[in-house]
């Protein structure tokens, strides 16, 4: 079977963030014997063929090298909110439907295209297409009235429809009509082979990207208030983004800088090595499209801490045992963070529920669902 991977975000490099799952996925595909390529955009002017690990991929040009940054980088969504942003996504599209018509016609079985916009509106109409949908394309859906009339075609005539999440379920269905089958529900891949069970003794820590939407201060004002409560909790963020000015700020302000350490983005790789001596993660995220950093911290043996209103988070985090469920207050996550680090089994029962997220998620497991959509979508 040959299969294209369709997408606007797939690795540059060795343990380059962007899109790092579907490196793992596309390894993982090949090893099953499935003949995989791969078409991304190219990143201001960087373009052309390489293979790796047995993994063809081809990032097309879309537009001059200046403004080739629309991918990559976790700004499209915003993009699409300006002027011009259709009309730059319009070119990405057309440069990636031009190439998956050429693998089509080289002899590709079907199309696997990840995020519904724009690779699922590039994929072409004589091909089977499986669309997997991630959570900032559901997040459109929600929000745009446009891109809901845009989806719902690609939606009607694809063959396979799935999502990473529950959650995002429902955020489909509601906007497209497209049923999503609980079986269609399943996360893409995470490689821990190599990741060691935490041993505690680090603290809380937070992984994400610092935006408005994970709520980094509240995970902030709840260190303040357990720290309030006589317990100094270090706090270590991982991730960077736009809010960090104000997040540290925020520490300063709480004077509670001594407990509180920003780190930055780090790769993939890295993040396991945060989580080897945590004794908590606290995901204040709404909304969640799933939660990978969650179900990466119950990878590592780490309980997690969370709010009702985390959307996808509800997947992976318990209520009770490995996590808790809270509301979304200051003095509820302090509640929840105290009442779980009493709990002399915590670290034992994150283990146990690690173990079969680990099993659910390994690249050989994720290859191997992903083909049985495949052979759904092929009419096999």
């Amino acid at each position: 079977m040959r299969v294209v991977l369709l997408t606007h975000n797939f690795p540059r490099w060795p343990g380059d963030i962007s899109g790092s799952f579907l490196g793992t996925l596309a390894t993982a595909l090949a090893r099953r014997g499935i003949e995989v390529s791969v078409v991304a955009p190219s990143d201001e002017g960087r373009g052309g063929e390489e293979t790796v690990d047995d993994v063809r991929v081809r990032r097309v040009r879309y537009a001059s090298p200046r403004l080739e940054t629309l991918a990559y980088r976790g700004t499209m969504a915003g993009a699409l909110a300006k002027p011009g942003g259709w009309r730059a996504l319009a070119g990405l599209w057309r440069a990636l439907r031009r190439a998956a018509r050429e693998e089509v016609s080289a002899g590709a079985d079907l199309v696997h295209a990840h995020w519904w916009v724009p690779a699922g509106l590039a994929a072409p109409a004589d091909v089977p297409l499986v669309i997997t949908v991630h959570g900032t394309d559901a997040a459109l859906l929600r929000r745009s009235r446009v891109a809901r009339r845009m989806a719902r075609p690609v939606f009607a005539r694809a063959r396979v429809v799935t999502t990473v999440s529950r959650e995002l379920a429902g955020w489909v269905q509601n906007a497209t009509g497209r049923h999503i089958a609980a079986t269609h529900v399943h996360p893409m891949p995470v490689d821990t082979s190599e990741w060691p069970w935490t041993t505690g003794g680090g603290g809380a820590v937070v992984v994400a990207r610092l935006t408005a939407q994970k709520r980094i201060n509240l995970a902030i004002d709840t260190m303040s208030f357990v720290a309030s409560c006589g317990h100094d909790l270090p706090l270590t963020i991982v991730g960077d983004g736009p809010e960090r000015p104000a997040l540290e700020r925020q520490v300063e302000r709480l004077g509670i800088a001594p407990l509180v350490r920003f780190v930055g983005a780090v790769a993939p790789g890295e993040v396991a090595g945060f989580l080897a001596r945590a004794d908590l993660m606290l995901a204040p995220a709404q909304g969640e499209g799933f939660g990978l950093a969650a179900a990466e911290a119950l990878m590592a043996g780490v309980p997690v801490v969370a709010c009702w209103d985390g959307g996808g988070l509800l997947d992976v985090v318990p209520e009770t045992g490995a996590g808790r469920l809270t509301l979304p207050s200051a003095e509820a996550l302090s509640d929840a963070t105290l009442d779980l680090l009493q709990d002399p089994e915590r670290l034992t029962l994150a283990r146990l529920v690690g173990e079969s997220w680990r099993a659910r998620l390994s690249p050989e497991h994720v290859a191997e669902v992903c083909e049985g959509w495949y052979l759904q979508a092929a009419g096999d």
